[in-house]
């Protein structure tokens, strides 16, 4: 694996980190959610997402490239994501060790994030990690005409 760093992320990062969500949103979820929410999941609403979330959000970085990043708001890890040319490096688990610390270090007995039913490479890798499928429920996906339900697996573990 190569050698990451993690850090806060800086309104620098910011174009990095809306790139390598959008990209990985759309990987992961097109055909896996309702059309209205792929609707709404413009480039211009990754850079405003991404802007809103930077105080919530560590990137992992190799070198001088953004690698991936991870946003985690009280207890939920809200978002996971690592650039193309990295998946498989292991930057996935050492996002979201981080996040799980994070989880922790906020008092919080238990971490729980949300994947798409259809997103089985997601699935498999929070398994892997020892994440739990805790079952359905509809996740209130954020829009700019306000949460939109959105059918996912809740994943839980104990931090």
């Amino acid at each position: 694996m190569p050698k990451v760093t993690l850090r806060p992320a800086a309104e620098d990062d910011a174009p990095a980190v809306a790139e390598i969500w959008q990209r990985g949103w759309s990987d992961g979820h097109l055909g896996n959610v309702p059309d209205a929410l792929v609707a709404v999941r413009t480039p211009e609403s990754f850079v405003l997402r991404t802007v809103e979330g930077l105080p919530h959000t560590t990137v992992a970085v190799i070198g001088t490239a953004v690698a991936g990043f991870v946003m985690v708001v009280d207890d939920e890890v809200e978002q996971v994501y690592v650039a193309a040319a990295h998946r498989g490096s292991g930057v996935a688990a050492v996002l979201l060790a981080e996040a799980e610390r994070l989880v922790a270090a906020e008092g919080y007995r238990e971490a729980w994030l949300a994947v798409a039913p259809g997103n089985a490479r997601a699935r498999r890798f929070y398994e892997r990690q020892g994440w739990s499928d805790a079952g359905l429920f509809d996740y209130p996906a954020h829009t700019a005409d306000g949460p939109m339900p959105v059918p996912c697996h809740r994943y839980v573990k104990a931090v």
